[in-house]
C-alpha cells in the first residue's frame, strides 16, 4: 500500500508544473538582434483597408509593436486594446503597431477583426491577416498561439511567444512593459 501512496504523491508537483505551463512563451519569431524584413498583409481595418500592402515598410524605422495571433479571445483582445492604448500615448514618439490574424479562412478572418475593432474600439492598430503559416522568414511556431516582436530600425528588440491565447494579466503586463525597450 505505501508504495502506491508515493507516486501519487509524487505526480502531484506535475500536475501543477503542466497547469502553470498554461500560455508558456514558446520559441516563435526573429530572436532579439535580427533584422525584420519585408511581407505583405491584406488590411481589414487600418488606413489602407481592403488593400495588400507591407506594414513593415510603411513604418520604416519607426518603433514597431507586431502580433501574430492564431485566434481572437478576450486575452487578446485585451492585449490589442491596450497595445492601440499605448500607441495612442506615443504619438510623439511615433510609435507605431500592426497586428497580423495567421488564417486559411480571409472571410472568417476579416469578419472577425472588423468585429474586434468595432466593439473594442481599435483605432490606432491596424487589423490584418496573412496565410496561417506566417511570413517564412518570421519562423512563426505553429506551436504559438500569440507571437509579439517589436523592433526599431527594423531591428528585433522584444520577442514574445504564447502557446495559447489565454494569456495572463501579468504576461500582457509584460508586453505593454517592454515597449520602452523601443522607445528610447
Amino acid at each position: 500500500m505505501p508504495r502506491l501512496i508515493i507516486p501519487a504523491v509524487a505526480l502531484i508537483p506535475l500536475i501543477a508544473l503542466t497547469t502553470m505551463a498554461i500560455a508558456a512563451e514558446v520559441k516563435s519569431g526573429l530572436d532579439p538582434g535580427k533584422t525584420t524584413t519585408a511581407f505583405v498583409v491584406k488590411d481589414i481595418t487600418g488606413p489602407n483597408q481592403g488593400k495588400s500592402l507591407c506594414y513593415r515598410c510603411a513604418y520604416e524605422d519607426r518603433p514597431v509593436t507586431c502580433i501574430f495571433i492564431r485566434e481572437i479571445n478576450d486575452k487578446v483582445a485585451g492585449l490589442i486594446q491596450q497595445i492601440d492604448a499605448t500607441v495612442a500615448d506615443n504619438k510623439s514618439k511615433d510609435m507605431k503597431a500592426f497586428v497580423v490574424l495567421l488564417t486559411d479562412e480571409a472571410d472568417a478572418g476579416a469578419k472577425q477583426l472588423t468585429k474586434l475593432a468595432e466593439t473594442k474600439g481599435i483605432k490606432n492598430v491596424p487589423l490584418t491577416l496573412f496565410d496561417a503559416d506566417g511570413p517564412l522568414r518570421y519562423k512563426i511556431s505553429k506551436d504559438a498561439a500569440v507571437t509579439i516582436l517589436m523592433w526599431k530600425k527594423a531591428t528585433v528588440a522584444v520577442n514574445h511567444a504564447f502557446d495559447s491565447a489565454k494569456l495572463t494579466e501579468d504576461q500582457i503586463k509584460a508586453v505593454i512593459s517592454d515597449t520602452s525597450k523601443i522607445l528610447d
